[in-house]
């Protein structure tokens, strides 16, 4: 690797415990209070659904350790973004910074908008009309509050991460010890009423893997730990193997405290599911905290969206890239990518759903998740001399795997959600004329 890639001024001060609270961090979201209607939906059974977040989290696993490899061998400031140009070229990085501007980061905003939208209206009561004005209003605001600069959205961030862990927590701690009238039977693992079991178990798979959003994130901080060689792998593993373990458990508690056949669908599961295992009150206190939560994820995606335009703007890769790399004069943080994105969020917010908009972006993104895990074998192969303070064990195993579950996801989602799909990839692939007619532009003007 080029010496002049890397970035040598990153401060190796992490050690491990720091590097396993990131990880958790990253991952843990909005989506393992509300993707439970859709899992149990496509499962049909209590016992699938375990099954699902459980092999979920092997893939997720595998993908994690396979990214850490790369990102210990390419410790850029910059990421996935950084990977993809190194192994592909500019083209293909642009096209996933431009998938993220247009697609991943605003469908993240608009689906969690949504989401909070409908815990408000369960929680008071008020008509359902008013859950697109919601909606807006909380991606908006979000937007603005970000304006006050970096520390003001950290701050948000903090409070929202400790909101995030409390639900959790007392779900799981108290759920697992109440008594409950719906038994939960493992085995044998089933399908239910559904006539085909390995359809359900795709289908449920595909369903969870927003709630694993934010793996691919997790080797970023490579360049900033003590020992990236024996911490990266370890919080990795550990940090998703306990992930798992969390989404495992409280999807048990969710079908124990609620009969089966109510959840699926159901965007209020979680919330019913409190009210049943600490009553009226109690469950609506933790519900107050699962709005906090989802409050702060919608957050973090607004804060990092709108650097990905930014930088596309300042690194003048864009149209308009005068536009997008301009930041407010006082706080200095990207306005009018901060702008672009909530437009496009609220274009969302009113065309899709939830579950929708979530399977778009995780479809998308795992193309180029794809793309990196085959980038492991690519660098393998071109530069065995490579420093790789990390290289992944069991070699080729566990990118194989990544690749397999990766793949899975993006033909099941062309087969079983064509029109989703098409809209996804035409959305990315739009970034290609409009990339190259920013270069011939800046090519003429020399």
């Amino acid at each position: 690797m080029k010496e002049e890639s890397v970035d040598s001024d990153l401060k190796r001060e992490l050690g491990f415990f720091p590097a396993l609270s990131t990880v958790m961090g990253l991952v843990i979201g909005g989506g393992v209070f509300f993707k439970i209607s859709s899992v149990t939906a496509a499962t049909g059974s209590a016992s699938l659904t375990i099954l699902v977040w459980l092999l979920a989290g092997f893939i997720t696993i595998n993908a994690g350790l396979t990214i850490a490899e790369l990102a210990t061998a390419l410790p850029v400031a910059g990421g996935i973004y950084k990977y993809i140009e190194y192994i592909y070229g500019k083209v293909p990085a642009f096209l996933l910074a431009w998938a993220q501007s247009v697609i991943y980061y605003p469908a993240a905003i608009a689906a969690l908008s949504i989401v909070f939208a409908t815990q408000v209206i369960n929680l008071t009561n008020i008509p359902d009309a008013t859950r697109i004005p919601i909606a807006i209003a909380v991606a908006v605001f979000l937007f603005l509050s970000n304006l006050l600069g970096a520390k003001a959205g950290g701050r948000i961030q903090s409070v929202a991460f400790v909101a995030k862990l409390i639900p959790i927590v007392l779900i799981i701690a108290v759920g697992l010890f109440t008594p409950s009238n719906n038994p939960v039977s493992f085995f044998p693992v089933t399908a239910g009423s559904h006539p085909n079991f390995w359809t359900s178990l795709g289908t449920g798979y595909v369903a969870t893997m927003f709630a694993f959003d934010g793996w691919m994130n997790v080797g970023n901080m490579a360049g900033e730990m003590k020992h990236p060689e024996k911490d990266l792998s370890r919080s990795i593993i550990i940090g998703l193997l306990l992930i798992t373990l969390v989404y495992v458990s409280i999807s048990f508690v969710f079908v124990k405290e609620l009969p089966f056949h109510i959840i699926p669908g159901n965007e209020n599961a979680a919330s019913e599911a409190a009210i049943k295992i600490f009553g009226n009150i109690g469950g609506k206190i933790v519900t107050i905290g699962i709005l906090i939560s989802v409050f702060g994820s919608i957050n973090g995606y607004t804060m990092t969206g709108t650097r990905v335009s930014y930088a596309l703007g300042k690194d003048d890769d864009i149209v308009f890239a005068n536009f997008f790399a301009k930041l407010t004069k006082n706080t200095r943080v990207p306005m009018n990518a901060g702008i672009v994105q909530t437009v496009i969020a609220i274009i969302m917010i009113f065309l899709g759903t939830f579950d929708y908009l979530t399977d778009m972006l995780v479809f998308v993104m795992w193309i180029f998740s794809i793309m990196m895990f085959i980038g492991v074998f690519i660098l393998r192969r071109k530069e065995p001399d490579l420093k790789r303070p990390y290289k992944v064990s069991s070699y080729p195993i566990p990118p194989i795997i990544a690749i397999i579950g990766g793949g899975y996801i993006v033909f099941s989602t062309i087969a079983l959600q064509p029109v989703l799909a098409f809209l996804g990839i035409f959305i990315t692939i739009v970034g290609l004329p409009l990339y190259y007619i920013h270069a011939f532009n800046k090519n003429k003007n020399k």
